[in-house]
């Protein structure tokens, strides 16, 4: 069994693709994305995968990788094109036409597609049912060829003779999308591109992007020599305050949550809001001693009176409100707060004392 993700970062528009080995958990990502690494670590966490390699179809000039990210904080390894170019030797790997990537008992074959860069790749899964084709082939369209080693007529050569040979209802799998369209297939593209596919031979596709007349790339310079790095920033990023004050996890949903056990240990260090209503409050599971009862429902209008000095653990019965809680105190300005994870049906589960309540 295949584990299969497509994931998306908004602001630059980027696709990125998690798969897995159903059997071993060993996982790939290709073109994560720096900004969204924390939530591709925990999808990762959540479904219980080994990040075996981070994987780059080239060197992105829209936005940076996140691979030295998921290299310290998971310990996968980093693999990209040999045509990167220079200043790429912070791969692992570096990866040519014909080359395998094993996770777990499948593989992706290496096939060099370059054009859009000059180290363009195309991953292609081990039964050619799906391929990730970067930038190199778009859903109805390609990347440009005016910059970092592009060529029109190679590019041109790359999708017919190592995407288009491909069978025809392999679906491929695109870097990015500007309209939200997420796969195509070879046959597709190959009858319907109209850059590249039908009757459009490559003079003709030459002339179209010799005229294409698009802007400079916003990110350009920033973005290739810190890809050239694998993302690895040039200064020491600075500790997250939303997350240093505790060993907190950052879930997939986007919550950051905290272990009943450690609240346990560091009450005094805390301010604990519990979000449920009155008559739960003191109902059968009891509440946390010290506690701050303030409904959600009346949260967004009492948060500014919440004390600012000690981070804050927004609890209810099982983590659900509270998760919202935390949203809801991040909204209001206050970066310190994480939810008790599984509430208190799992503080009571755990021996976690209580004030009230019945056995």
């Amino acid at each position: 069994m295949l584990h299969f993700r497509q994931l998306f970062d908004g602001t630059s528009s980027t696709y990125t693709y998690l798969l897995a080995d159903g059997e071993t958990g060993e996982a790939v990502l290709i073109d994560p994305v720096f900004e969204q690494a924390r939530r591709d670590a925990a999808l990762i966490a959540e479904m219980g995968l080994t990040l075996r390699w981070t994987l780059e179809t080239h060197v992105h000039a829209d936005h940076v990788t996140a691979a030295w990210l998921l290299k310290t904080r998971l310990g996968s390894r980093i693999a990209l094109g040999a045509g990167a170019g220079a200043g790429a030797e912070c791969a692992d790997r570096t990866l040519v036409d014909g080359d395998r990537i094993s996770f777990g008992h499948r593989h992706l074959s290496v096939r060099a597609t370059p054009g859009h860069t000059g180290g363009c790749l195309t991953y292609v899964l081990d039964d050619e049912s799906r391929a990730f084709t970067g930038d190199c082939l778009l859903v109805r369209g390609c990347g440009r060829t005016d910059f970092q080693d592009g060529d029109a007529r190679t590019l041109y050569r790359s999708v017919h003779s190592r995407i288009f040979t491909l069978p025809s209802a392999c679906r491929l799998y695109p870097a990015h999308d500007y309209r939200g369209i997420s796969v195509t297939t070879v046959g597709e593209e190959a009858r319907f591109n109209p850059r590249l596919g039908g009757q459009v031979g490559e003079d003709d596709f030459v002339g179209f992007m010799a005229n294409l007349g698009l802007a400079h790339p916003k990110q350009i310079d920033i973005a290739v020599p810190a890809n050239r790095r694998c993302g690895r920033p040039e200064e020491e990023p600075p500790a997250d305050a939303e997350s240093a004050w505790a060993p907190l996890t950052y879930t997939f949903a986007g919550i950051w949550e905290i272990e009943p056990h450690w609240v346990e240990e560091h009450r005094n260090d805390l301010v604990v809001v519990d979000v449920r209503e009155p008559d739960e409050f003191d109902g059968p599971l009891g509440h946390i001693d010290g506690a701050t009862l303030i409904p959600l429902g009346t949260l967004a209008d009492k948060a500014a009176e919440l004390p600012r000095e000690k981070p804050i653990v927004t609890v209810c019965r099982s983590g659900s409100r509270s998760a919202q809680a935390t949203l809801i105190l991040r909204k209001a300005g206050i970066d310190a707060a994480a939810n008790l994870a599984g509430g208190m049906l799992r503080w009571r589960a755990e021996g976690s004392p209580v004030i009230g309540g019945r056995d």
